[in-house]
């Protein structure tokens, strides 16, 4: 066979071998466990990690979820340029400064849980001054009641996270607990606590709007670029349908803790 024509034939197989497709961009984020939104033990990591998951299969990449306690979450989504960004974050004047935030990915209630013997009465947070309520370090819990913090109104003790507080809660080491409320369930539904228990927490639902939570993408060049695209891949998503299968999927059934009466 001349040399031309094993040329020609080559050639000829290349333009029909379909190409290689590129592998989706890996977009690397921190968080905190923090079941059923973010979760390692969860299918898709979680709720908000299958809503963000959807999202960037439109922007043919795919996410590597860490998991840290919150603050260090914070510290390494925010500054660490291994990663993307942090996850997911209510929105603040202050975090402004720190991070581009996207469209919504979700929706957070917090809620007061208190002990049922020991009620806490409030119509209003200003009518929580004197009570000790535990939060978790790093958390914003509204404008409302973060201002109030702030100024010394109110009382706040900082734990780890949320199930350490339930369980000082539980052992009246808190008066109250602020709490997000499917989480609360999520976490009393779990073995690690008896029926018993679960029947001694209640909360109030009054005092927090439901508030949106945001991928908090870093403040660099890149990091706006990567929540400009983010924006538009989430417009063509339909994450309310996706979180109302995955409720489904998981099978929350677990019922919330009723408000006190």
């Amino acid at each position: 066979m001349k040399l031309s024509t094993l040329w020609g034939l080559v050639f000829s197989l290349l333009l029909n071998v379909p190409a290689l497709a590129a592998a989706p961009a890996t977009l690397r984020f921190a968080t905190e466990e923090w079941p059923p939104f973010f979760s390692a033990a969860l299918p898709g990591n979680g709720l908000t990690g299958t809503l963000l998951e959807a999202v960037l299969q439109r922007m043919d990449a795919t996410a590597r979820i860490d998991y840290f306690p919150w603050k260090r979450a914070m510290q390494l989504g925010l500054n660490d340029r291994r990663y993307a960004g942090a996850l997911a974050m209510f929105r603040t004047p202050e975090r402004e400064k720190l991070c581009y935030f996207s469209s919504a990915v979700g929706s957070r209630q917090t809620v007061l849980a208190y002990l049922k013997d020991e009620p806490v009465t409030a119509a209003r947070l200003e009518d929580l001054r004197g009570v000790r309520i535990g939060t978790v370090a790093g958390y914003s819990n509204g404008e409302a009641f973060d201002t109030l913090v702030r100024s010394g109104l109110l009382t706040v003790d900082e734990g780890l996270n949320n199930e350490m507080n339930l369980r000082k809660l539980l052992h009246r080491r808190f008066s109250a607990v602020v709490v997000e409320k499917r989480m609360l369930r999520y976490t009393l539904a779990g073995g690690g606590y008896t029926q018993a228990e679960r029947e001694r927490i209640v909360v109030a639902e009054n005092l927090f709007p439901e508030r949106s939570v945001h991928v908090c993408f870093q403040r660099t060049e890149e990091g706006l670029k990567r929540q400009r695209a983010f924006d538009e891949a989430a417009r063509e998503v339909d994450l309310a349908r996706i979180e109302r299968d995955y409720w489904r999927t998981i099978g929350q059934t677990a019922r919330l803790p009723p408000p006190h009466q």
